[in-house]
């Protein structure tokens, strides 16, 4: 086995031990994990900084921008910005780092599509000086590749959630079929949830089942969610709810159930309140559960300042921006409590048009 290889299988030890703890809620300056003194020296301002999003152009990201612009806004020495791919490829991610490294900015904020292929391009990143912050990619945090990981919440957490309301909407039912679907099945985080909904769903409901081992991909794209939603119907036509890990892949399913008028499928997805509001009113989406894109790439932002700074990263700081105001810090890791679920005739949820900015 490769030295890279043999790390990332270690990095994904590491997350193990950190949901255990974390779990246990013994993360508070716990076992090598709680404060963590910064890995370069401060550097004085005004500072570069730029946020690498998955993929431009989508409402998801247009959303992240909002946070790094206002983050930009706040901060006199600070130049900040995002620059992203026009299509979902982590090949065109190491392009931009390689191209930002060439810069020589300061700071360096990314949303991996595929954590493992962004490794090496990070690490040299690092090694040249520049802080490295991730967000969606814990399992980079026990590599040499970033500073830190930024987490909106626990994984497991949100993909329990996920499950629970799924069956939820069931309605009392103990049995039944679903599929899942996911921007990409190298997306840390979205399998990360995926697989936290299956393993909960199997304990708790062991007779509702998964149609087939591995969820679709739509690589965040709505063309491809749409024609998968087509499909999924057509092969699995007793499904009795999905599990959505992309924005697109809910929201088109959704738009797909009310043009064929299917009301027999439970949708439990991730999504913004601007895609899935009337979905979710009109009653095709069951529950949406989200963080705000743009609370991740303010906090991202001021985590890299700090750094640069020579601040101390510590469980309990704030990252100046709400439900990251008293985070966790354990194992490079630096977790909010920023999970938002949105249900019709439910708060926060109650009326979704012009009540969120996102």
């Amino acid at each position: 086995m490769n030295n890279r290889k043999t790390r990332w299988l270690a990095a994904l030890a590491g997350i193990a031990l950190f949901t255990s703890l974390t779990a246990c809620g013994t993360t508070e300056n716990s076992g090598g994990g709680g404060d963590q003194s910064p890995s370069t020296e401060p550097k004085a301002g005004p500072y570069k900084i730029a946020t690498i999003p998955k993929v431009e152009g989508i409402t998801w990201f247009d959303d992240m921008k909002r946070g790094v612009n206002q983050f930009n806004a706040d901060n006199a020495d600070v130049e900040a910005w995002q620059i992203g791919p026009d299509s979902e490829d982590a090949a065109k991610q190491v392009a931009i780092v390689e191209d930002l490294i060439a810069q020589k900015v300061d700071a360096i904020v990314v949303v991996p599509n595929d954590p493992l292929a962004l490794e090496p391009v990070l690490t040299k990143a690092r090694q040249s000086g520049i802080v490295v912050i991730s967000h969606e990619g814990p399992a980079l945090a026990l590599t040499e590749a970033v500073d830190y990981d930024l987490e909106a919440f626990r994984n497991e957490v949100f993909g329990q959630l996920m499950a629970e309301k799924f069956v939820e909407g069931l309605g009392g039912k103990t049995s039944g079929t679903f599929v899942g679907e996911v921007g990409s099945l190298t997306s840390e985080t979205h399998m990360a949830w995926y697989n936290a909904a299956v393993a909960w769903l199997a304990e708790k409901y062991p007779d509702i089942k998964p149609v087939q081992d591995k969820p679709y991909e739509d690589a965040n794209d709505d063309a491809k969610a749409r024609s998968n939603a087509l499909e999924i119907l057509k092969a699995y036509p007793e499904l009795s709810g999905m599990l959505s890990c992309s924005v697109s892949a809910g929201s088109n399913m959704a738009q797909v159930l009310k043009e064929k008028n299917i009301k027999t499928v439970v949708l439990s997805q991730l999504t913004l309140p601007s895609v899935a509001g009337p979905y979710i009113e009109e009653g095709w989406i069951y529950s949406g559960q989200s963080w705000e894109p743009a609370g991740a790439g303010y906090a991202a932002n001021q985590l890299a300042l700090s750094i640069l700074k020579g601040e101390t990263i510590q469980s309990g700081m704030d990252l100046k921006w709400q439900n990251y105001d008293k985070v966790e810090v354990a194992d490079k890791i630096v977790v909010g409590d920023a999970i938002l679920q949105f249900q019709k005739g439910q708060e926060p949820f109650s009326g979704w048009n012009g009540k969120y900015p996102f």
